[in-house]
């Protein structure tokens, strides 16, 4: 009853106060739904902190295959594969660690898309790249406003518009390693129906993706001054998908496909729910709200829990397969009666009203949002390889309940602005052991409480159409997670939130015709930065320390006369630092020395993308090269190669990537043929559960047909 109370009176206490202004206004133009943290091109003149739109042509043209392609085309990005289809994103911004996303905050339409963005913000779960037309990335003191998680940047990826005309396309994409996507897109009237069923093969071997994914979107103008926008999301994957990578020996002897467990599956279910309403109170004021649900349930059934371990077992089998594995022999590991089932239930809603009144010094913005998530965590421990039940190790339901507001003011001064930014949260965490009497902490609860104040200010100075200079300082905060503030005996563990303070200097330009380029520079001091742990995190497992990250940020595009054009998005990070040795939480012990001056784990010095392409009538192609700088995997700063393969340096790499695309105007068709890793470069991406490689080379064709 508390959180039905407390949502109703966060969406209608703006409302109420302005109701009594509506009479006064007989406005009559129409409303276009707010979705977005930027904009678009052209309101990137007035933004007064670093940003990136990728729109649907650049998507489009490069025939993206995943997120992590789309998203290395943004500055100060670096993207992890797992698997190899991108379906669990590993998104790093300005250095932090990509593993699981979980230093970044995700939306869709503006709408938290992680399942528990306060109390677990790990993407276990991701949609297709497909069912997006643009992508925003925000960095600086903007992202204040969307937060928890305000340390690094912002990611809002915008569904296509419902159109009023009846129109569609329908695509195929076929290729190697058993690819096959299939899509429908088809609308009018003000609903959109989007249909995505796609499949593939990972990386390795025992790897294999089977994704629906169905969208519905309305938006209906209720008289003139008010928009509704409804969404419905299905989702759901049957995946074949193993927690273990290689081991040392493993890779040398069998290559870089290899994978042993054969009997691993993973599968996610999940329901989304949304709706945004916007009112149009006058020329100056518009009150845009949204409500959301989403269920989201994973079944992840696996043997390994890291390279040298089966999982719940000790028999003399599983003893052999692990020695094996280290030795570099080939295995059965259904010979071993292991087998871990982690099965995990989230149920996330909230409301979230946001006021924007232009007013004759600038622009006032506010906002509040309630925000719940329910998670219920089981671990189930089979008997046998295939097993799908068993004796439940686990039983944790985590509650998290989170109320936050914010204010911003942008203070114009002709070709000068100045906009203070104010965010509060306040966020109440619990934690219930329901396992069965006699197991340890059967029946405890905990409960935990975090306020904090989000403070920023961002300078923008603006004196034509073709230049922007902007600078910023805010404080970054992220939460804890829930099972990392509160154990499982309801006692609480000595974790902190993250805390720190971020600059960024830059500007954006358009010098001559055919030439946008943006540049920035940023410092970001962490008096507190989470390393978050993992099952199989000896070599980064829960812990914290003082950390500095620095860096530079380029991105450009040139368009020639002669039809040719390039874009360029690096990144320089020279300073990625452990200012003071990182302590493991709880207990948990670092293996290995983190020292002060150490290189942070996963945080390249130089990453680049890079494209050239040629566009003569119907015709569209490109080459892309994508080049990822050497990475520690530890905090010691380890070099050589371990035998668990987790630990050791990351060598740099360069992948190629290639499209053509054609338009057939008569018969409104575009086909395409696109190759990725086209060189079938063998490359480490990952070695925090043994080593993962990189995807194989890919060819794919295809055709879109409009009506």
């Amino acid at each position: 009853m508390k959180r039905i109370v407390l949502s109703a009176l966060c969406a209608s206490v703006i409302t109420t106060t302005l109701t009594a202004n509506e009479d006064q206004n007989k406005d009559t133009s129409a409303i276009v739904p707010t979705i977005n943290i930027i904009g678009t091109q052209e309101d990137m003149v007035k933004l007064a902190s670093s940003g990136t739109i990728i729109d649907k042509e650049e998507l489009e043209t490069s025939r993206v295959f995943t997120v992590n392609e789309a998203l290395r085309k943004v500055p100060g990005l670096v993207l992890r594969d797992e698997e190899g289809l991108g379906v669990r994103p590993n998104i790093g911004i300005r250095g932090l660690n990509p593993t699981r996303s979980t230093k970044v905050l995700l939306l869709e339409d503006g709408i938290p898309l992680s399942y528990a963005p306060y109390g677990d913000n790990a993407s276990y779960y991701f949609p297709t790249i497909d069912r997006f037309s643009s992508i925003e990335v925000l960095k600086g003191p903007d992202q204040i406003k969307h937060g928890p998680q305000t340390t690094s940047g912002t990611i809002n990826f915008i569904t296509p518009d419902a159109p009023e005309e009846f129109g569609g396309f329908v695509g195929i994409t076929a290729g190697n390693r058993d690819y096959l996507n299939t899509k429908i897109n088809v609308g009018g009237n003000g609903l959109l129906l989007d249909y995505t069923k796609k499949q593939g093969d990972g990386a390795r071997d025992n790897t294999n993706t089977n994704i629906d994914d169905l969208n519905l979107k309305l938006t209906k103008r209720l008289g003139d001054k008010n928009t509704l926008v409804l969404r419905g999301n299905l989702y759901n994957e049957d995946s074949q998908v193993s927690y273990s990578g290689l081991t040392k020996a493993e890779y040398e002897n069998f290559g870089r496909e290899y994978n042993p467990f054969n009997n691993d599956s993973f599968e996610v279910k999940r329901l989304g729910l949304s709706a945004t309403h916007d009112w149009k109170i006058s020329d100056k004021a518009l009150l845009s709200t949204n409500y959301y649900y989403s269920y989201f349930d994973r079944n992840w059934w696996r043997q390994s829990s890291n390279s040298n371990n089966i999982a719940n077992s000790a028999s003399t089998n599983c003893n052999q397969v692990r020695t094996d594995r280290l030795a570099g022999l080939a295995v059965d590991p259904s010979t071993c009666d292991g087998n871990e089932g982690r099965l995990r239930t989230y149920t996330t809603y909230g409301v979230e009203p946001r006021l924007t009144m232009t007013h004759d010094m600038g622009e006032l913005q506010l906002g509040a949002r309630a925000h719940f998530e329910d998670q219920d965590r089981r671990q189930v421990n089979g008997t046998s390889a295939t097993a799908r039940n068993g004796t439940m190790t686990e039983n944790n339901q985590r509650n998290t309940d989170a109320y936050s507001a914010y204010v911003s003011n942008r203070f114009d001064a002709g070709e000068f602005s100045i906009t203070p930014i104010l965010r509060y949260e306040h966020i109440e965490n619990k934690r219930f052991n329901a396992m069965p009497a006699g197991a340890s902490g059967a029946g405890t609860t905990g409960t935990a409480t975090i306020d904090a104040w989000i403070p920023g200010i961002e300078f923008l100075y603006n004196p034509n159409e073709s230049f922007t200079m902007f600078a910023g300082v805010h404080k970054g905060f992220a939460p804890p997670r829930t099972e990392d503030l509160i154990n499982g005996t309801g006692g609480f563990v000595d974790v902190d939130p993250e805390k720190s303070v971020n600059y960024e200097l830059g500007f954006r330009a358009n010098p001559t015709r055919g030439l946008n380029m943006a540049v920035s520079a940023f410092h970001n001091d962490f008096s507190n930065l989470i390393a978050v742990g993992s099952i199989a995190g000896g070599s980064t497992p829960l812990s914290q320390g003082k950390a500095t990250f620095t860096g530079v940020e380029l991105s450009g595009q040139y368009d020639f006369d002669s039809g040719f054009y390039s874009t360029v998005a690096y990144t320089w990070l020279p300073v990625a630092n452990q200012d003071t040795p990182f302590v493991g939480v709880g207990n948990n012990a670092i293996t290995g020395n983190s020292e002060a001056g150490n290189r942070q784990p996963y945080a390249p010095e130089h990453t680049l993308t890079a494209a050239l392409g040629y566009k003569m009538g119907r015709l569209n192609t490109q080459v892309e090269g994508v080049y990822v700088d050497q990475q520690y995997t530890d905090f010691a700063q380890t070099m050589a190669v371990s035998v668990d393969g987790q630990k050791g340096v990351i060598p740099s790499y360069t992948i190629w990537n290639a499209t053509i695309n054609y338009r057939h105007e008569p018969i409104k068709t575009t086909f395409f043929v696109t190759g990725k890793n086209l060189l079938d470069n063998d490359y480490v991406v990952d070695r925090s559960r043994g080593i993962l490689t990189g995807m194989p080379r890919l060819v794919q064709f295809g055709a879109r047909y409009d009506f």
